[in-house]
């Protein structure tokens, strides 16, 4: 299926979500979440060297207007990367405080860009967009080897993961940002983002979480202590 998928906001949105994105750091710092904080600044560098240096500079799928490209996309990555996988890596951890965790970011994302919706008329607005098109198809052959790899050890009873678990994560983290963006008013009111983007983008990555985290928790705490 190939759509294009857009983005408008104002420049105030970008200054509210750092402010956002410090107060969500210092929150897991608090708590002594230092191995996901470690892994949400990891995931938002690939996500940018994917975003700027696939997307936009080797494919030429991703349009900004009104931003320098570099910062735009550095922030944009640093943002949704970091949160999405330290959440997603928290709610791996099983500690029992899912609904805390994620409430944390969905309040973030939903209050920054009510708050910039009602406030941020004077700024400069923004306007970025991709068309999907052209690497769906290489998602979904991501997801679909990871998935693959899980249910085989499934049936051959090598182990027992929970797949319905790791789903629900993943489109759940996928969907809570789209539905905050259209929320919002900035993502226009269209059904394919929303279900595609969450039934692929962040849900191919699982799998390989899955196994990360697994080998890291054994070797580590949260807080980086060794676990002995």
């Amino acid at each position: 299926m190939d759509f294009s998928v857009s983005r408008t906001f104002s420049s105030l949105y970008i200054i509210l979500d750092i402010l956002w994105l410090l107060i969500y750091l210092a929150i897991l710092l608090y708590f002594r979440r230092r191995l996901a904080v470690i892994v949400g600044l990891l995931a938002g560098l690939v996500y940018f060297v994917v975003d700027f240096g696939i997307f936009y500079k080797l494919l030429g799928t991703r349009q900004i207007n009104g931003a320098d490209p570099f910062w735009f996309l550095l922030w944009l990555s640093m943002s949704y990367g970091f949160t999405n996988f330290a959440w997603i890596w928290l709610l791996l951890d099983k500690d029992g405080q899912a609904v805390e965790w994620s409430l944390l970011p969905i309040l973030g994302w939903v209050t920054v860009g009510q708050l910039s919706h009602n406030f941020g008329s004077g700024f400069p607005e923004i306007t970025i967009s991709r068309n999907i098109g052209a690497y769906h198809g290489v998602m979904t052959l991501i997801l679909c080897a990871g998935y693959l790899y899980i249910v085989f050890r499934n049936l051959k009873q090598k182990e027992r993961i929970n797949l319905l678990w790791l789903m629900a994560i993943g489109i759940g983290v996928q969907f809570s940002w789209e539905a905050s963006l259209l929320i919002n008013g900035i993502r226009p009111p269209l059904w394919q983002p929303i279900v595609v983007n969450s039934l692929i983008e962040t849900n191919l990555g699982m799998p390989y979480i899955y196994y990360i985290h697994r080998f890291l928790t054994k070797r580590y705490n949260e807080d980086l202590s060794a676990n002995l």
